[in-house]
């Protein structure tokens, strides 16, 4: 299975892995050996958390290799979608209860990022948009019921 990440995501990913792999992964074998030099390991709470550690970060570094490997990396500068909502895009939209604007981009489930407004490609308000165009209205099942927004612009930055 494809794992879509824009090419932004992809390099925040491979930027984890390699932190993992260098640093990280040191950082327990340190802390292994350390709490090792204390003695009896049946009753080292230092021992117990460092192979914890360990066993997050080997877990985490797999995970990573894994989305990598699969990983259907999308340059949203490069995409050619004529004015369609696709993965990849910047929406900017209004609220037609409020008239508030809010922009938005449909990201990989592991970049999204509600501060960023980075929205997952799976989120209601992504499945909402995608495939629509620019003056589209589009409603979308919000925690707080149900939301219509107009599309104003879609941009592929």
């Amino acid at each position: 299975m494809n794992t879509p990440l824009t090419k932004y995501g992809a390099e925040l990913l491979k930027d984890e892995l390699h932190q993992l792999k260098t640093k990280e992964r040191r950082n327990v074998i340190d802390a292994i050996a350390e709490a090792r030099s204390h003695g009896d390991l049946s009753e080292n709470a230092e021992y117990d958390a460092a192979k914890e550690r360990q066993a997050f970060v080997e877990g985490r570094i797999a995970e990573l290799e894994s989305k990598l490997s699969t990983a259907q990396v999308i340059d949203p500068a490069t995409l050619d979608a004529e004015g369609r909502v696709v993965f990849g895009a910047t929406v900017d939209l209004e609220d037609l209860e409020n008239g508030q604007q809010v922009t938005y981009q449909i990201v990989g489930i592991d970049e999204a990022d509600l501060k960023q407004n980075k929205v997952s490609v799976t989120s209601p308000i992504a499945r909402a948009l995608i495939g629509k165009y620019a003056e589209d209205v589009v409603e979308v099942q919000a925690p707080s019921g149900p939301r219509e927004y107009e599309i104003l612009e879609v941009r592929y930055v």
